[in-house]
């Protein structure tokens, strides 16, 4: 009833390296990692999007302004207009 975590967590890690195998276990952990991040970066922007919906749409780049940057941007330069 109370056993150390530690043997539990062994046993685990054993069961694994013996269905998927010594190869397979760091790409399978590269893939947990990145499904984890993912899922808290869409948490994350997820009640950013919300915030930016209740305060309207934003207006696309180019309307209502004939150099094509949207108002309160700078426009952008190319490389060739940098070099001059």
């Amino acid at each position: 009833m109370f056993r150390n975590p530690a043997t539990d967590i062994i046993v685990v890690l054993v069961v694994l390296l013996i269905i998927f195998g010594p190869k397979r276990l760091p790409e399978i952990g590269k893939g947990l990692g990145k499904g984890i991040q993912e899922f808290k970066s869409s948490i994350g922007s997820n009640s950013d999007s919300e915030e930016s919906e209740s305060e309207g749409e934003r207006p696309a780049i180019g309307a209502g302004s004939g150099s094509g940057a949207a108002a309160g941007e700078k426009p952008a330069v190319s490389a060739t207009e940098r070099e001059q």
